[in-house]
């Protein structure tokens, strides 16, 4: 009998520039992420009458802002590519994230990925052609799901062939 386990083609790899829109539609959304954050602590200081929550936001520096961007920054990638397999860019751009064997990564997996956007000079690693260390870190792939789910198709149905034949 064959062997029934599909392993990611290289040739399935989204292209550099399908990495760099990612990059940026994603970038934009994340800044959206964050005025509306901001947005609802001004709508709640303002209606509750938190003068303390407004006086804490103006005071929190530079380090408070970097630790609340960082903890959005993971939440965001930690969530949407544990739950769907994708960011938003990803959504749009048809490409998905996916394990050696073509699976959606677990939420852990999904969670190192974005601590490894962490790493400085991540976002250009990507450039080169190889997959950028986020991927490879994390034993992740970002692929064209429509390419993705036809290979998947075509190598179940190929291992389907003569199976009816072996009883």
């Amino acid at each position: 009998m064959s062997n029934s386990t599909y392993v990611l083609d290289d040739t399935l790899l989204a292209s550099a520039g399908a990495r760099f829109i990612n990059y940026i539609i994603d970038l934009i959304v994340f800044v959206i992420i964050l005025i509306a954050i901001g947005v609802l602590i001004g709508i709640v200081t303002a209606l509750f009458g938190l003068t303390e929550l407004g006086v804490w936001v103006d005071n929190l520096g530079d380090l408070g802002w970097n630790v609340i961007v960082i903890s959005v920054s993971i939440t965001y990638y930690t969530l949407m590519e544990g739950l769907f397999g994708r960011s938003i860019a990803k959504f749009i751009t048809g490409t998905v994230v996916v394990d050696e064997n073509g699976e959606k990564p677990t939420m852990g997996v999904a969670f190192k990925r974005s601590l490894c956007r962490l790493i400085p000079f991540d976002a250009f690693t990507f450039l080169g052609g190889a997959r950028g260390w986020h991927d490879s870190i994390s034993n992740t792939y970002v692929v064209s799901k429509k390419a993705l789910e036809e290979n998947k198709k075509t190598f179940h149905e190929f291992n389907l062939i003569g199976a009816n034949d072996i009883n």
